[in-house]
């Protein structure tokens, strides 16, 4: 299972549209690797230069120790030469064929010895919970089974690597639930590199050992996922990922105090800011605490919503004109129109310049 190393990738279609810009990107062996983004990122595109269904324009990628791709070197692999296994959003699986035919056509074209493969077959139908089912045809399948059958059908020819491109986004919200769980399981026991699309932030961060976030073909931010919440790179990786959005207001830095819609925050001294920088405070919904009573570092609001969800109750408060989301999972106690007192925590402040960068500083 090697790494993949993609080394100034970029992908044009016709002269002028970059769908991925220079893209370096290191993904590690055996690491469960997320490519995020908003539609039309270029994550798809990146996966599919990696499995070689794409060419790039220029750069490199190397799988392992050798090249996949390279102008300079003169080489550009086949897929089937790449050891790697893909899965679409779309299952493409055969209809007149049973479920262990299926998953055993691969092993068939690659004259495996019919032992071997009715071994491989049992292992993987197993491990994916779909060994009841080698005898049914997949139209009397569920969505969740025909998804298991396509990974199966995958791992069964032992990949170094699996692609998958967006595979649950065609099943219903409990299913895909399940599946996460699932998938993340088969990572864990599997030990085997994934590298997995999607635009849905909560897949990213609930499967993924790294995220690669990304923006109109460039790459944003490449972490685990909790750095990338906690620490974001750039304001954009602040507000695509979490939900609800993350509050960002704006203001001005004046002897270690921000200030900014009546909300006057100190500054830790580990946050040294230039003086009278024109910057962006972003605190997410649990960031903040209301209270009854004003106090230091306090700011008043006025309760302009109040959205249950079950677990946690999603506050909309008016602060100086200025809309914020607060989380909170005590029982509510508050009622619309209600005066509050807003309160942050300072080692949450996540700091932003003019370019959108973080600055230095930022915990």
């Amino acid at each position: 299972m090697p790494d993949i190393v993609l080394d100034q990738v970029t992908r044009l279609y016709g002269k002028e549209v970059r769908a991925v810009s220079d893209l370096t990107l290191a993904i590690p062996d055996g690491s469960f690797t997320t490519l995020l983004g908003p539609s039309g990122c270029g994550k798809t595109t990146t996966l599919r230069m990696i499995a070689g269904l794409d060419m790039p324009t220029s750069g490199t990628i190397r799988i392992g120790d050798r090249f996949a791709f390279s102008l300079a070197e003169g080489v550009s692999l086949p897929p089937a030469k790449r050891g790697l296994g893909l899965v679409f959003q779309s299952y493409a699986l055969w209809p007149h064929l049973t479920v262990a035919q299926n998953i055993s056509f691969g092993l068939e074209v690659q004259k495996v010895p019919r032992a071997e493969a009715r071994q491989r077959l049992e292992q993987v139908a197993t491990a994916l919970q779909i060994d009841g089912l080698l005898d049914r045809y997949t139209s009397e399948l569920s969505g969740g089974q025909q998804q298991r059958v396509a990974i199966a059908r995958v791992l069964v020819m032992k990949p170094s690597v699996l692609l998958l491109d967006e595979p649950l986004s065609n099943l219903d919200a409990t299913l895909r639930m399940d599946m996460r769980a699932e998938l993340k399981r088969l990572h864990q026991e599997t030990e085997a590199t994934i590298i997995y699309v999607t635009h849905d932030q909560l897949e990213a961060l609930t499967m993924s050992t790294h995220i690669a976030l990304m923006q109109a073909g460039e790459l944003q931010q490449f972490a685990p996922p909790l750095e990338v919440y906690a620490q974001p790179a750039n304001q954009f990786a602040a507000d695509f990922l979490g939900n609800p959005r993350i509050n960002l207001l704006e203001g001005r830095v004046a002897r270690g105090v921000f200030h900014s819609a009546g909300l006057d925050l100190a500054l830790p001294d580990a946050m040294p800011l230039p003086e009278s920088a024109e910057v962006t405070l972003g605190l997410r919904a649990e960031e903040f605490r209301l209270h009854d009573t004003p106090g230091p570092a306090r700011a008043p609001a006025r309760v302009t919503t109040l959205l249950p969800t079950g677990s946690d109750w999603y506050y909309h408060v008016d602060m100086a004109g200025k809309s914020l989301i607060v989380r909170q999972n005590d029982a509510p106690h508050l009622r619309l129109g209600d005066t509050v007192h807003v309160e942050a925590r300072p080692e949450s402040y996540k700091i932003f310049g003019a370019d959108g960068r973080a600055l230095a500083g930022v915990p």
